[in-house]
Protein backbone atom coordinates (compact mmCIF):
# COMPACT_ATOMS: atom_id res chain seq x y z
CA UNK A 1 0.00 0.00 0.00
CA UNK A 2 1.49 3.78 -1.04
CA UNK A 3 1.61 6.18 1.48
CA UNK A 4 -1.08 8.17 -0.16
CA UNK A 5 -3.76 5.10 0.11
CA UNK A 6 -2.42 4.54 3.64
CA UNK A 7 -3.19 8.40 4.62
CA UNK A 8 -6.87 7.70 2.29
CA UNK A 9 -7.27 4.78 4.36
CA UNK A 10 -6.84 6.30 8.10
CA UNK A 11 -9.23 9.57 6.80
CA UNK A 12 -11.69 6.90 6.20
CA UNK A 13 -11.73 5.23 8.84
CA UNK A 14 -11.15 8.42 11.19
CA UNK A 15 -14.24 10.38 9.34
CA UNK A 16 -16.38 6.84 9.97
CA UNK A 17 -15.35 7.32 13.46
CA UNK A 18 -16.33 11.22 13.84
CA UNK A 19 -19.30 10.88 12.54
CA UNK A 20 -20.48 8.06 14.80
CA UNK A 21 -19.54 10.16 17.65
CA UNK A 22 -20.91 13.35 16.58
CA UNK A 23 -20.70 15.85 19.59
CA UNK A 24 -20.65 14.22 23.39
CA UNK A 25 -22.74 17.89 24.71
CA UNK A 26 -25.98 16.88 24.07
CA UNK A 27 -28.26 14.39 26.00
CA UNK A 28 -28.97 11.74 23.10
CA UNK A 29 -25.57 11.77 22.08
CA UNK A 30 -24.53 10.64 25.20
CA UNK A 31 -26.85 7.90 25.27
CA UNK A 32 -25.24 6.65 21.92
CA UNK A 33 -22.88 4.25 23.76
CA UNK A 34 -24.77 2.58 25.73
CA UNK A 35 -27.69 1.94 23.16
CA UNK A 36 -24.97 0.89 21.05
CA UNK A 37 -23.27 -1.22 23.96
CA UNK A 38 -26.80 -2.39 24.50
CA UNK A 39 -27.66 -3.33 20.80
CA UNK A 40 -24.25 -5.26 21.11
CA UNK A 41 -25.01 -7.33 24.23
CA UNK A 42 -28.39 -8.08 22.99
CA UNK A 43 -27.13 -9.33 19.61
CA UNK A 44 -24.75 -11.46 21.38
CA UNK A 45 -27.56 -12.55 23.85
CA UNK A 46 -28.98 -14.02 21.12
CA UNK A 47 -27.38 -17.21 21.26
CA UNK A 48 -29.05 -17.57 24.17
CA UNK A 49 -32.18 -20.08 24.60
CA UNK A 50 -35.22 -18.31 25.69
CA UNK A 51 -35.52 -21.08 28.33
CA UNK A 52 -32.61 -19.73 30.11
CA UNK A 53 -34.24 -16.38 30.38
CA UNK A 54 -36.93 -15.22 33.39
CA UNK A 55 -39.67 -13.01 32.36
CA UNK A 56 -38.24 -9.57 34.36
CA UNK A 57 -35.73 -8.74 36.67
CA UNK A 58 -36.24 -8.45 40.24
CA UNK A 59 -34.22 -5.96 42.05
CA UNK A 60 -34.18 -4.01 44.76
CA UNK A 61 -33.54 0.36 44.19
CA UNK A 62 -31.20 1.99 46.50
CA UNK A 63 -33.09 5.15 47.28
CA UNK A 64 -31.24 8.21 47.19
CA UNK A 65 -30.92 11.11 50.01
CA UNK A 66 -30.93 14.54 50.48
CA UNK A 67 -27.16 14.35 51.35
CA UNK A 68 -25.72 12.25 48.82
CA UNK A 69 -22.96 14.41 47.49
CA UNK A 70 -20.82 13.53 44.80
CA UNK A 71 -17.04 14.49 45.28
CA UNK A 72 -13.95 15.05 43.30
CA UNK A 73 -11.47 15.02 46.21
CA UNK A 74 -9.45 11.50 46.71
CA UNK A 75 -9.45 11.42 50.80
CA UNK A 76 -7.20 8.53 50.67
CA UNK A 77 -2.95 8.30 51.09
CA UNK A 78 -2.19 5.54 48.35
CA UNK A 79 0.20 2.81 49.26
CA UNK A 80 2.82 1.21 46.40
CA UNK A 81 4.15 -2.38 46.69
CA UNK A 82 6.76 -4.06 44.40
CA UNK A 83 5.01 -6.82 41.97
CA UNK A 84 6.50 -8.77 39.44
CA UNK A 85 9.22 -5.79 39.49
CA UNK A 86 7.20 -2.44 38.74
CA UNK A 87 5.47 -0.23 41.55
CA UNK A 88 1.56 -1.06 41.86
CA UNK A 89 -0.35 1.69 43.78
CA UNK A 90 -3.35 1.27 45.70
CA UNK A 91 -5.77 2.25 48.31
CA UNK A 92 -5.99 0.24 51.92
CA UNK A 93 -7.97 1.78 54.00
CA UNK A 94 -9.99 0.18 57.39
CA UNK A 95 -9.88 -3.36 58.93
CA UNK A 96 -12.03 -6.74 58.74
CA UNK A 97 -12.70 -9.07 56.06
CA UNK A 98 -10.77 -7.52 53.07
CA UNK A 99 -12.56 -6.36 50.25
CA UNK A 100 -10.59 -5.81 46.90
CA UNK A 101 -12.30 -3.27 44.53
CA UNK A 102 -10.75 -3.95 40.71
CA UNK A 103 -11.44 -1.13 38.25
CA UNK A 104 -11.48 -1.20 33.86
CA UNK A 105 -10.61 0.86 31.61
CA UNK A 106 -9.78 4.00 31.35
CA UNK A 107 -10.09 4.08 35.06
CA UNK A 108 -7.92 3.76 38.32
CA UNK A 109 -9.03 3.51 42.58
CA UNK A 110 -10.07 7.11 41.93
CA UNK A 111 -13.38 5.49 40.57
CA UNK A 112 -14.44 3.67 43.87
CA UNK A 113 -13.49 7.31 45.84
CA UNK A 114 -17.10 7.90 46.95
CA UNK A 115 -17.87 4.38 47.53
CA UNK A 116 -15.09 3.21 49.71
CA UNK A 117 -16.13 4.15 53.22
CA UNK A 118 -18.98 2.89 52.97
CA UNK A 119 -17.28 -0.60 53.28
CA UNK A 120 -13.89 0.59 55.25
CA UNK A 121 -16.17 1.58 58.35
CA UNK A 122 -16.21 -2.49 59.42
CA UNK A 123 -14.37 -4.15 56.13
CA UNK A 124 -10.32 -3.92 55.17
CA UNK A 125 -11.06 -2.21 51.42
CA UNK A 126 -8.20 -2.09 49.01
CA UNK A 127 -8.28 -0.32 45.20
CA UNK A 128 -5.67 -1.42 43.58
CA UNK A 129 -4.32 1.02 40.27
CA UNK A 130 -3.46 -1.80 37.72
CA UNK A 131 -0.15 -1.85 36.40
CA UNK A 132 0.35 1.72 33.69
CA UNK A 133 -3.08 2.81 35.22
CA UNK A 134 -3.78 5.46 38.27
CA UNK A 135 -0.31 5.88 40.29
CA UNK A 136 1.07 2.68 39.43
CA UNK A 137 3.91 2.24 36.87
CA UNK A 138 4.57 2.27 33.51
CA UNK A 139 5.69 -0.94 32.49
CA UNK A 140 7.38 -2.11 29.06
CA UNK A 141 5.07 -4.74 28.72
CA UNK A 142 2.29 -5.12 26.03
CA UNK A 143 -0.75 -4.90 28.44
CA UNK A 144 -2.51 -7.76 27.17
CA UNK A 145 -4.89 -9.34 29.50
CA UNK A 146 -2.51 -12.00 30.39
CA UNK A 147 0.08 -9.36 31.41
CA UNK A 148 -3.11 -7.53 33.75
CA UNK A 149 -3.61 -10.86 35.20
CA UNK A 150 -0.19 -11.84 36.34
CA UNK A 151 -0.17 -8.70 38.29
CA UNK A 152 -3.35 -8.67 40.00
CA UNK A 153 -2.40 -12.45 40.72
CA UNK A 154 1.20 -11.13 42.03
CA UNK A 155 -0.47 -8.01 43.95
CA UNK A 156 -3.01 -10.26 45.88
CA UNK A 157 0.19 -12.60 46.48
CA UNK A 158 2.36 -9.82 47.79
CA UNK A 159 -0.02 -8.31 50.05
CA UNK A 160 -0.88 -11.78 51.48
CA UNK A 161 -4.98 -10.90 50.68
CA UNK A 162 -6.55 -13.62 52.22
CA UNK A 163 -11.07 -14.94 52.20
CA UNK A 164 -10.95 -11.93 49.40
CA UNK A 165 -14.14 -10.65 48.92
CA UNK A 166 -13.92 -8.65 45.08
CA UNK A 167 -15.72 -6.13 43.70
CA UNK A 168 -15.09 -5.51 40.10
CA UNK A 169 -16.57 -3.42 37.34
CA UNK A 170 -15.49 -3.22 33.34
CA UNK A 171 -12.46 -5.17 32.39
CA UNK A 172 -11.98 -5.58 36.45
CA UNK A 173 -14.92 -7.89 36.07
CA UNK A 174 -12.59 -10.36 33.33
CA UNK A 175 -9.39 -9.96 36.35
CA UNK A 176 -11.72 -10.47 38.76
CA UNK A 177 -13.56 -13.38 37.77
CA UNK A 178 -10.86 -14.97 36.59
CA UNK A 179 -9.23 -14.51 39.78
CA UNK A 180 -11.67 -16.50 41.60
CA UNK A 181 -12.12 -19.28 39.22
CA UNK A 182 -8.58 -19.90 39.80
CA UNK A 183 -8.33 -19.30 43.47
CA UNK A 184 -12.08 -20.48 44.64
CA UNK A 185 -10.36 -21.18 48.30
CA UNK A 186 -9.21 -17.98 48.59
CA UNK A 187 -12.33 -16.15 47.26
CA UNK A 188 -15.24 -15.25 49.90
CA UNK A 189 -17.99 -13.58 47.48
CA UNK A 190 -17.80 -11.72 44.59
CA UNK A 191 -19.95 -8.22 43.50
CA UNK A 192 -19.73 -7.20 39.91
CA UNK A 193 -20.79 -4.18 37.57
CA UNK A 194 -21.10 -3.46 34.07
CA UNK A 195 -19.33 -6.83 33.08
CA UNK A 196 -17.71 -8.27 30.54
CA UNK A 197 -18.90 -11.51 30.45
CA UNK A 198 -21.20 -13.56 28.89
CA UNK A 199 -23.70 -13.31 27.51
CA UNK A 200 -23.05 -9.66 26.17
CA UNK A 201 -19.26 -11.04 25.37
CA UNK A 202 -17.29 -12.45 23.73
CA UNK A 203 -19.12 -10.81 20.64
CA UNK A 204 -19.11 -13.46 17.59
CA UNK A 205 -18.37 -10.60 14.74
CA UNK A 206 -18.19 -7.15 14.52
CA UNK A 207 -20.83 -7.13 11.82
CA UNK A 208 -22.99 -8.33 15.49
CA UNK A 209 -21.55 -5.38 17.05
CA UNK A 210 -24.04 -3.60 14.79
CA UNK A 211 -22.42 -0.83 11.74
CA UNK A 212 -21.14 1.45 14.03
CA UNK A 213 -20.32 -0.50 16.66
CA UNK A 214 -18.57 -2.85 14.98
CA UNK A 215 -16.38 -0.18 12.89
CA UNK A 216 -15.30 1.47 15.75
CA UNK A 217 -13.41 -1.68 17.00
CA UNK A 218 -12.15 -1.93 14.21
CA UNK A 219 -10.60 1.38 13.93
CA UNK A 220 -9.11 0.81 17.35
CA UNK A 221 -7.22 -2.52 15.96
CA UNK A 222 -6.10 -1.20 12.54
CA UNK A 223 -2.22 0.30 13.02
CA UNK A 224 -2.11 3.60 12.92
CA UNK A 225 -5.59 4.49 13.08
CA UNK A 226 -6.17 3.06 16.99
CA UNK A 227 -2.46 5.16 17.96
CA UNK A 228 -4.66 7.83 16.46
CA UNK A 229 -8.00 7.70 18.32
CA UNK A 230 -6.07 6.92 21.59
CA UNK A 231 -2.73 7.77 21.83
CA UNK A 232 -2.80 10.71 20.00
CA UNK A 233 -6.38 12.53 20.97
CA UNK A 234 -6.74 10.44 24.45
CA UNK A 235 -9.84 8.93 23.25
CA UNK A 236 -11.20 6.87 26.17
CA UNK A 237 -10.51 9.54 29.09
CA UNK A 238 -11.40 12.88 26.69
CA UNK A 239 -14.30 11.55 24.82
CA UNK A 240 -15.77 7.79 26.07
CA UNK A 241 -15.63 8.17 29.95
CA UNK A 242 -17.27 11.45 30.19
CA UNK A 243 -19.79 10.33 27.65
CA UNK A 244 -20.99 7.67 29.89
CA UNK A 245 -21.84 9.70 32.87
CA UNK A 246 -24.99 11.42 32.82
CA UNK A 247 -24.08 14.05 35.08
CA UNK A 248 -20.98 14.48 33.40
CA UNK A 249 -17.24 14.94 34.96
CA UNK A 250 -16.06 18.45 36.38
CA UNK A 251 -13.14 19.63 35.58
CA UNK A 252 -11.62 18.62 38.85
CA UNK A 253 -12.40 14.93 38.14
CA UNK A 254 -11.58 14.98 34.71
CA UNK A 255 -8.09 16.20 35.62
CA UNK A 256 -7.96 13.23 38.00
CA UNK A 257 -8.70 10.67 35.38
CA UNK A 258 -6.27 12.39 32.94
CA UNK A 259 -3.23 12.83 35.22
CA UNK A 260 -2.08 8.89 34.47
CA UNK A 261 -2.05 9.27 30.68
CA UNK A 262 -0.48 13.04 29.78
CA UNK A 263 1.45 11.53 26.96
CA UNK A 264 0.78 9.17 23.93
CA UNK A 265 3.25 6.51 25.23
CA UNK A 266 1.37 6.72 28.45
CA UNK A 267 -1.69 5.70 27.24
CA UNK A 268 -0.64 2.44 26.12
CA UNK A 269 -2.93 0.88 28.24
CA UNK A 270 -6.22 2.30 27.17
CA UNK A 271 -5.62 1.57 23.41
CA UNK A 272 -4.90 -2.08 24.46
CA UNK A 273 -7.22 -2.44 26.13
CA UNK A 274 -10.30 -2.37 23.56
CA UNK A 275 -7.69 -4.60 21.21
CA UNK A 276 -8.19 -7.09 24.32
CA UNK A 277 -12.34 -7.81 23.81
CA UNK A 278 -13.05 -10.71 22.44
CA UNK A 279 -14.53 -10.06 19.23
CA UNK A 280 -14.58 -13.56 16.42
CA UNK A 281 -12.65 -15.66 18.50
CA UNK A 282 -9.74 -12.92 18.78
CA UNK A 283 -7.23 -12.22 20.79
CA UNK A 284 -7.91 -16.21 22.10
CA UNK A 285 -6.65 -15.64 25.99
CA UNK A 286 -8.93 -13.20 26.38
CA UNK A 287 -11.92 -14.93 25.08
CA UNK A 288 -11.05 -18.22 26.31
CA UNK A 289 -11.45 -16.08 30.09
CA UNK A 290 -14.65 -14.91 29.44
CA UNK A 291 -16.24 -17.62 28.51
CA UNK A 292 -14.47 -19.63 31.59
CA UNK A 293 -15.55 -16.73 33.63
CA UNK A 294 -19.19 -17.16 32.48
CA UNK A 295 -19.27 -20.94 32.76
CA UNK A 296 -17.67 -20.37 36.51
CA UNK A 297 -20.49 -17.92 37.49
CA UNK A 298 -22.97 -20.40 36.36
CA UNK A 299 -21.70 -23.12 38.13
CA UNK A 300 -20.01 -21.48 41.66
CA UNK A 301 -22.74 -20.86 44.87
CA UNK A 302 -20.22 -18.19 46.11
CA UNK A 303 -22.34 -14.99 47.18
CA UNK A 304 -23.01 -12.92 44.34
CA UNK A 305 -23.83 -9.23 44.53
CA UNK A 306 -25.20 -7.79 40.78
CA UNK A 307 -25.24 -4.15 40.88
CA UNK A 308 -26.84 -2.32 38.02
CA UNK A 309 -27.74 1.43 37.08
CA UNK A 310 -30.63 2.89 35.12
CA UNK A 311 -30.44 2.80 32.19
CA UNK A 312 -26.57 0.81 32.52
CA UNK A 313 -24.86 0.28 29.23
CA UNK A 314 -24.18 -3.25 28.92
CA UNK A 315 -27.10 -4.51 30.70
CA UNK A 316 -30.21 -4.38 28.84
CA UNK A 317 -32.89 -6.48 30.56
CA UNK A 318 -31.81 -9.93 28.35
CA UNK A 319 -28.73 -9.31 29.96
CA UNK A 320 -30.04 -8.91 33.38
CA UNK A 321 -32.66 -12.07 33.14
CA UNK A 322 -29.52 -14.16 31.98
CA UNK A 323 -27.78 -13.55 34.96
CA UNK A 324 -31.19 -13.96 37.48
CA UNK A 325 -32.18 -17.66 35.49
CA UNK A 326 -28.25 -19.17 35.71
CA UNK A 327 -26.56 -17.08 38.50
CA UNK A 328 -26.93 -19.16 41.98
CA UNK A 329 -27.16 -16.99 45.19
CA UNK A 330 -26.83 -13.51 43.59
CA UNK A 331 -28.57 -10.43 45.01
CA UNK A 332 -29.83 -7.74 42.32
CA UNK A 333 -29.66 -4.09 43.25
CA UNK A 334 -30.27 -1.01 41.27
CA UNK A 335 -27.88 1.70 42.83
CA UNK A 336 -29.80 4.80 40.81
CA UNK A 337 -29.29 6.30 37.44
CA UNK A 338 -26.17 5.83 35.39
CA UNK A 339 -24.02 4.64 32.39
CA UNK A 340 -21.32 2.39 32.16
CA UNK A 341 -19.32 4.67 34.80
CA UNK A 342 -21.86 4.65 37.53
CA UNK A 343 -19.81 5.04 39.96
CA UNK A 344 -19.89 8.50 39.08
CA UNK A 345 -23.64 9.11 39.29
CA UNK A 346 -24.79 6.91 42.13
CA UNK A 347 -21.50 6.34 44.15
CA UNK A 348 -24.09 5.97 46.94
CA UNK A 349 -26.39 3.91 45.89
CA UNK A 350 -23.49 1.59 45.18
CA UNK A 351 -21.85 1.96 48.24
CA UNK A 352 -25.42 1.32 50.42
CA UNK A 353 -25.68 -1.81 48.32
CA UNK A 354 -22.52 -3.26 48.87
CA UNK A 355 -23.22 -2.07 52.62
CA UNK A 356 -25.79 -3.99 53.48
CA UNK A 357 -24.43 -7.21 51.16
CA UNK A 358 -21.34 -7.25 52.92
CA UNK A 359 -22.89 -7.43 56.43
CA UNK A 360 -25.19 -10.00 55.61
CA UNK A 361 -22.52 -12.22 54.03
CA UNK A 362 -21.76 -15.61 55.87
CA UNK A 363 -19.16 -15.35 58.78
CA UNK A 364 -15.80 -16.96 58.00
CA UNK A 365 -15.28 -20.40 58.62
Amino acid sequence: MTQEETRVMRETKKQSTDRWLGTASATNEKLRWPLLLGAAALLSGCAYSETNLSSAPSDQTIAATDEDTISASFPFEKKAIQVNGHKIAYVDVGEGPVVLFIHGNPTSSYLWRNVIPYVSDNHRAIAIDLIGMGDSEQADIGYTFGDHAAYVDGFIRELGLEDVTLVVHDWGSVLGMRYARLNEDNVRAIAFMEAVMPPAFPAPSYEAMGPELGEVFRNFRTDGVGEEMVLENNFFVEQMLPSLVIRGLTQEELEAYRAPFMTPDSRRPTLQWPREVPIGGEPAEATAAVLANGEWMTQTDKPKLFVRAEPGTLTPPPVIAYYEANFSNMETRVAGPGLHFFQEDSPHGLGRALSDWLDRLPSEE
